[in-house]
């Protein structure tokens, strides 16, 4: 087989049909743009959205759950067919919410290689005072640097840094809701009432916006030290231990894990979030399908214009049969055309969707809810691209494999007789 003269004719056949060749390798170059767009911007909206909760929510989290006693009054009388035993208000033994031997459990969770970090916190209810009004809220002591390190503290900052916690003594980063609520400023002095009626000044040193406004209206944040001061605690008193783990698949085997080693309750982010990845894996889905489903119309549209041509060139075909060329010669020769303009199309596609997504980039996005994001999102993943050209030459294969064959089988006698 003749690869170059194939070729030729390949070439020779496409610019006879010029125009028919144009359109079969626009639909492939629209199809390959919107697939590109369409997945690059849909993929960086899902990792946004999953930064809300992936960047801020622990692969593994450690605490102490406050449950009943495991020792029931009615447990401690025999099984009796006469009497019947009333159990009213079962309350749950005294114990407090603080995980135990906390200090030699994070010793040990950062000397498994698994473990990334572990950033430890303790959670303390507490009223903001507004005036002669008590809001309700949650203070959420952490380490600001590991904080950072490990769930990015700083990118849902919207003034200030989690380096002025380190460095203020009763410093607080308020929520954007409560901050506004309060109408607070910084280096504003706020006031607080703890749960055992104790209150304490705090000193406004930055505001965060997670995106979540039920969870900033009131949720703070403070040094692992001031709220322990605040809660009037030992310093080893800690309600979570926040695990980020190197491979985030691991997390359900690595909490059941934990949860058996030291024996407190341990909860994965599969399961904390579950409802939330789904929704992810939907949405992923649903770009490539309708990505897809373009390339299929585009390659439909091939098939129909190689079956025109076909027709159309009858007696090339015999021709060519009669002097010697195969009906193996024949397909690849309507096999190539089909592969040119899926390449070349596809090409142009890929060009023509790095140029959209870029323009999509540059968009402005603003949204009270993600301070932090200018523009839309956009994902510049080269596995798209590759995706997306393997798809159009396969595509283009199988709509040119099909009218090629019925080229090779024309019989050239027939062909020329009715001529």
């Amino acid at each position: 087989m003749n690869y170059r003269l194939i070729a030729g004719i390949s070439r020779s056949l496409l610019m006879a049909r010029l125009g028919q060749t144009v359109v079969a390798a626009i639909g492939v170059t629209f199809s390959i743009t919107m697939f590109i767009a369409l997945l690059s911007f849909m993929t960086g909206l899902n990792n946004i959205l999953d930064s809300l909760i992936v960047n801020r929510t622990p692969h593994v989290r450690l605490y102490n759950e406050i449950k009943p006693n495991d020792q029931q009054p009615v447990s401690l009388y025999k099984p009796s067919t006469e009497n019947y035993h009333f159990i009213h208000s079962v309350k749950p033994k005294k114990d407090f919410s603080r995980i135990r031997n906390s200090l030699a459990i994070i010793q040990s969770l950062r000397q498994d290689n698994r473990v990334m970090g572990v950033a430890p916190k303790l959670s303390e209810q507490v009223f903001y005072n507004v005036g002669s009004v008590d809001l309700t809220g949650i203070i959420n002591g952490v380490d600001p640097v590991e904080e950072n390190r490990l769930f990015f503290l700083d990118d849902y900052i919207t003034t200030g840094s989690s380096e002025a916690l380190k460095n203020t003594t009763n410093g607080i980063i308020l929520g954007k809701g409560i901050a506004d609520i309060m109408m607070s400023k910084i280096g504003d002095v706020v006031t607080v009432t703890t749960a055992r009626g104790n209150k304490v000044q705090l000193k406004v040193v930055g505001f965060f916006q997670s995106g979540l406004a039920d969870y900033d209206k009131v949720n703070s944040f403070t040094s692992l030290t001031t709220a322990q001061k605040i809660a009037e605690v030992a310093s080893d008193y800690i309600t979570d231990l926040q695990i980020k783990l190197f491979n985030i698949k691991q997390a359900p085997t690595l909490a059941a894990e934990f949860k058996k080693i030291y024996g407190i309750q341990a909860v994965d982010i599969q399961a904390a979030n579950s409802q939330f990845e789904t929704g992810t894996f939907v949405r992923t889905l649903i770009s490539y399908s309708v990505g897809i489903t373009l390339l299929v119309v585009a390659g439909f549209g091939i098939y129909n214009i190689l079956n025109m041509m076909i027709y159309e060139k009858m007696d090339t075909i015999a021709i060519l049969k009669a002097t010697g060329f195969t009906g193996k010669d024949i397909k690849w020769i309507f096999i190539g055309i089909a592969l040119f303009i899926g390449f070349f199309g596809g090409v142009a596609g890929l060009i023509i969707g790095y140029v959209l997504s870029a323009v999509i980039d540059i968009i402005p996005f603003e949204t009270q809810a993600l301070p932090t994001i200018t523009t839309y999102p956009v994902n510049y993943n080269p596995f798209f691209y590759l995706i997306a050209i393997s798809f159009s030459i396969v595509t283009t294969y199988l709509a040119g494999f099909f009218p090629a064959r019925k080229a090779s089988r024309v019989d050239p006698v027939i062909i020329i007789r009715g001529k």
